[in-house]
């Protein structure tokens, strides 16, 4: 079964820390593009970061730079988004998605929920005091 799977949201307060997981099961995540989305409530989805398959540029939206990290496993099949200084507006549901086919540049934060191949359920980050 192919699927992907996130993990590590939760409540955080704010300048707090959390490292989000994308777990692949039923392919290989290393042959895919890998993007980190989250959408708050009565907002529009937007790209966080993204990872291309064969040279592993990353890619960022401009307000989570120098903040949150991409990076993957591909020993455990899982990509990572680590994320520092987290501030309320990053409170949002965060989902990972693969897709087969390579992007030009930084297409992959911009890209529609079709252009991707798989899609994770979301995990709820909530940053808060």
């Amino acid at each position: 079964q192919v699927q992907l799977v996130e993990s590590g949201g939760g409540l955080v307060q704010p300048g707090g820390s959390l490292r989000l997981s994308c777990a692949a099961s039923g392919f290989s995540l290393d042959y895919y593009t890998i993007g980190w989305f989250r959408q708050a409530p009565g907002k529009e989805r937007e790209g966080v970061s993204c990872i291309s398959k064969r040279d592993g540029i990353t890619y960022y939206l401009d307000s989570v730079k120098g903040r949150f990290t991409i990076s993957r496993d591909n020993a455990k099949n899982t990509v990572y988004l680590q994320m520092n200084s987290l501030k309320p507006e990053d409170t949002a549901v965060y989902y990972c998605a693969a897709r087969f086919l390579g992007f030009s540049g930084n297409d992959c934060l911009a890209a529609a929920r079709l252009d991707y191949d798989y899609w994770g359920q979301g995990t709820q980050v909530t940053v808060s005091s």
